[in-house]
């Protein structure tokens, strides 16, 4: 077809689009001339050459239909002035298939044509709001690679739909997929990932630890560097008679059923044109059917956050400031019907700050109480925030508790990779230990780090393995590992099952708790005239917060009356107690309307049985004036009607002292 003046051509995007009769190729080449090379499915020369006609060029794009063919099983590449380039655009590749196959050659690395049609049938997104949201991070690879998994196909799209009702039983909501785009693991003589990403690696072999220098490949296990955007990466594909594609789809559409999302992280080395990142966007949303997108390394967040195709797609980064300054101000939530007043969020800020202030307020590091307060109410009304208190750049929870500095030996680079800022305190000793008290310390700081994570009233995000004490042996940047210092032993899913229950517990309780997810930030007055504000801030003494350096102490008020729960009764009241100090401290509690009492819902200082965050298992205060906080703890406090006198009547009591004197 000659015709370019015919418009409908330059509606097709870059790469392949599938035509009842054909394809249409959209190739971009900078050169003179350009031609199509076909391949049968592995062969090793092409057996056609079709060049593309110099009057179906537009820039550098060229254009070619083909018509009345049967393409789906070949393979193809572009030749430009002799020489053979891949399409960075193509929807499928192939010669990757086999994880880390370090004798396979580039020259058999070719683009496919996306044959199949995916049977969506009724699947919707759900749509779930920031505020109910629990993000879960996972690498598809690692999440259950490890024979501990039990999976039927470990290390792929079907290992995680395996493990949906584990997830959905822990209360996420929302899975982020670490970068799934066909990035090719193999780095070879000492190649780098990316600029930030340390050169060494790992051999292919499960389990095996950097050996001689001499090793003819490392990996790149994370997936940061250039990938073809628009392809799934074939070594998460389980074989299992359906391609990679339909795997990742059939893993989208499992987590809809459950009503959960799936948000897949892309990485942007900056060399992209913007707007083939907002093409690639949209593709993933239409093809894959996300629900919304973690754009990490260097993405063009102006025309993101603009587009009108993706308003209502959650879309996270690192900082959106650039467009959050062009936008009008927003207003605050009608009252206590929990209702924006403007279009849903869809904006997230996803960053570290969260997760270095709050790791230094869990040491009792100086001058950290105003950040605490901050973090604890933080949620502006034009953007959510992301809250972690560890990410896949860093110590998991386990290490930041057993760990003073990083050991990243095993990484090949004499150690000099990572971040040398942790935040992070060992608890008395380095690494593992059998040390009664000092495991019973670090249990109740995770215990603590757990409560600052989802006690505050951003969106709160959980690293795989995170919930049951998943350790890296004190790595903190395991980008090459691909063996059990990354994959999650699921093991300890039993052996940490006070912990495990412990997390799941506290998240069925921010769920039933409106005040603990608002959607927007609490506005810290009395707006309602109920005679509290929303959330009001204390200290040692009730009403009177201290934010002096030398403080590691508050308590922080939530009215229940702002807030109302699924049943549209008014949530309860709360009192949150933070004793960050090493020393015990005493506290005095806000009073309570008559006929009211405190009750305690969690103490971390204390052993917690099965069943934690249950009414069943609270008991009300012995002093309704104040009470003691044990070092390093967290007392959450719940206001609840006084329980009738069960003493009986003085009458009665005295007319049975007298029946028995007659007897």
């Amino acid at each position: 077809m000659t015709d370019w003046e015919n418009s409908r051509k330059i509606l097709y995007p870059l790469g392949v689009t599938l035509e009842k009769d054909g394809a249409v190729i959209m190739a971009q080449a900078e050169g003179t001339n350009a031609a199509l090379l076909l391949y049968e499915a592995g062969g090793k020369t092409p057996c056609e050459r079709i060049p593309f006609l110099q009057e179906n060029r537009m820039g550098d794009v060229w254009f070619l239909r083909l018509e009345d063919r049967d393409i789906r099983d070949m393979e193809y590449q572009i030749e430009v002035d002799g020489r053979v380039i891949k399409d960075p655009f193509a929807r499928k590749i192939s010669g990757r298939e086999t994880w880390g196959d370090g004798s396979r050659e580039e020259g058999q690395v070719r683009a496919c044509f996306p044959a199949e049609r995916f049977q969506w049938g009724d699947d919707k997104n759900p749509r779930i709001p920031y505020s109910d949201t629990v993000l879960y991070r996972l690498h598809v690879r690692g999440f259950t690679m490890h024979p501990s998994s039990g999976v039927k196909h470990p290390g792929t799209f079907s290992g995680v739909a395996e493990k949906i009702p584990y997830l959905k039983a822990l209360g996420v909501t929302s899975v982020e997929l670490m970068p799934v785009t066909e990035f090719d693991e193999i780095l070879r003589n000492d190649e780098k990932a990316d600029g930030k990403i340390g050169a060494a690696g790992m051999t292919s072999g499960e389990s095996q630890r950097l050996g001689a220098a001499g090793n003819a490949f490392r990996l790149n296990y994370w997936g940061y560097g250039p990938s073809y955007l628009y392809a799934v990466k074939a070594a998460y594909g389980s074989g299992n008679g359906i391609s990679p594609e339909a795997e990742l789809k059939t893993l989208v559409k499992k987590l809809h059923q459950e009503g959960m999302e799936c948000i897949v992280e892309l990485y942007l080395t900056g060399k992209e044109a913007p707007d083939q990142v907002l093409e690639v966007l949209r593709y993933w949303v239409l093809e894959y059917h996300v629900d919304g997108f973690h754009l990490s390394g260097f993405p063009p967040l102006l025309l993101a956050g603009e587009s009108p195709f993706l308003s209502e797609i959650k879309l996270l980064a690192d900082n959106w400031n650039e467009l959050l300054s062009r936008r009008p101000a927003v207003g605050y939530l009608a009252p206590k019907t929990g209702k924006a007043s403007v279009r849903e969020k869809h904006l997230a800020e996803y960053g570290p700050s969260f997760q270095e202030n709050m790791r230094r307020v869990l040491k009792g590091d100086e001058g950290m109480v105003q950040a605490l307060a901050w973090h604890i109410r933080r949620n502006p009304a034009d953007h959510a925030v992301i809250n972690y208190m560890a990410n896949t750049n860093g110590f998991t929870m386990a290490d930041m508790v057993s760990y003073d500095r990083k050991h990243n030996e095993n990484n090949g680079e004499e150690n000099r990779d990572g971040s040398d800022y942790n935040y992070s305190w060992n608890c008395g000793e380095e690494g593992a230990t059998k040390k009664k008290k000092i495991k019973k310390l670090r249990w109740q700081q995770l215990k603590n780090a757990y409560l600052l994570l989802f006690l505050s009233q951003g969106t709160p995000l959980l690293l795989a393995g995170d919930e049951f004490g998943n350790s890296q042996e004190g790595n903190n940047n395991a980008y090459c590992q691909d063996n059990e210092i990354s994959w999650l032993d699921w093991r300890l899913a039993e052996t940490n099952r006070q912990q495990l229950e412990f997390v799941r517990g506290l998240i069925a309780f921010r769920k039933a708790h409106p005040v603990f997810h608002m959607d927007r930030e609490p506005r810290i007055m009395d707006y309602r005239s109920c005679g509290r504000p929303d959330l009001s801030y204390h200290g040692e003494n009730a009403w009177k917060p201290e934010y002096e350096a030398f403080r590691r102490q508050l308590g922080v008020l939530y009215w229940g009356p702002y807030q109302l729960k699924e049943d549209q009764t008014e949530d309860d009241t709360f009192y949150v107690i933070f004793n960050m100090h090493w020393e015990p401290h005493m506290f005095g509690l806000p009073r309570l309307p008559q006929g009211q009492e405190w009750r305690i819902v969690c103490d971390s200082a204390k052993e917690t049985a099965d069943g934690a965050f249950s009414k069943e298992n609270e008991l009300p205060l012995k002093n309704q004036l104040h009470t003691a906080a044990a070092p390093r703890s967290i007392l959450i406090l719940r206001a609840e009607k006084k329980e009738p006198n069960k003493k009986e009547p003085k009458k009665k009591e005295a007319e049975k002292k007298e029946s028995k004197t007659k007897a």
